[in-house]
């Protein structure tokens, strides 16, 4: 039984969210699977990917293949590095102590990488609400003068036209 490692569409229409299932190649790709390993979020920045990292590295041991966006979600959370150093323990090239040295110093790379992204995100947020009240504080201090303007003008007349109104009665009387 060919078994493959793919992604199980859910959501509503232009909503996907994906399960990371192991099924029969033969199934439907949204139907029967043998388990769920993990769920995937495209819609977030970055993406949400929660993954059972034993399980998943235990089923390409046993020879499941994954679909590519599988291969890149496996490989972004690092199953593929792992899978690849157990292998060099396997063969003699790496004792296990070096394998999960190299395996946890690439851990600590791609969290670093991930924690800028996300704080990069953030400050590009901040800096394009700062700019947005910028402009806003911009337009809001026009509209006041010209309110302001408009205010004085009305001013002026209508003590030109008590002036005027003054005048009229001292000549009347």
């Amino acid at each position: 039984m060919p078994v493959k490692i793919r992604l199980s569409r859910q959501g509503r229409k232009k909503r996907p969210f994906y399960h990371i299932v192991v099924a029969d190649s033969r199934a439907p790709r949204d139907g029967r699977f043998i388990e769920r390993i993990g769920s995937y979020n495209p819609l977030t920045n970055p993406a949400t990917i929660e993954l059972n990292f034993d399980r998943a590295l235990d089923w390409l041991q046993k020879g499941a293949q994954p679909t590519d966006t599988c291969r890149a979600i496996l490989s972004y959370k690092g199953v593929m590095l792992k899978k690849h150093l157990l292998e060099g323990v396997k063969k003699g090239a790496l004792t296990p102590e070096q394998a999960e040295a190299k395996f946890q110093d690439w851990v600590s790379q791609k969290e670093a990488k991930i924690k800028a992204k996300i704080d990069s995100l953030a400050k590009g947020e901040a800096e394009e609400m700062k700019k947005r009240m910028e402009a806003e504080s911009k337009v809001r201090d026009a509209r006041a003068q010209e309110i302001a303007k408009k205010r004085a003008e009305m001013a002026a007349k209508e003590a030109d036209s008590q002036a005027e109104s003054t005048s009229e009665e001292t000549e009347n009387a």
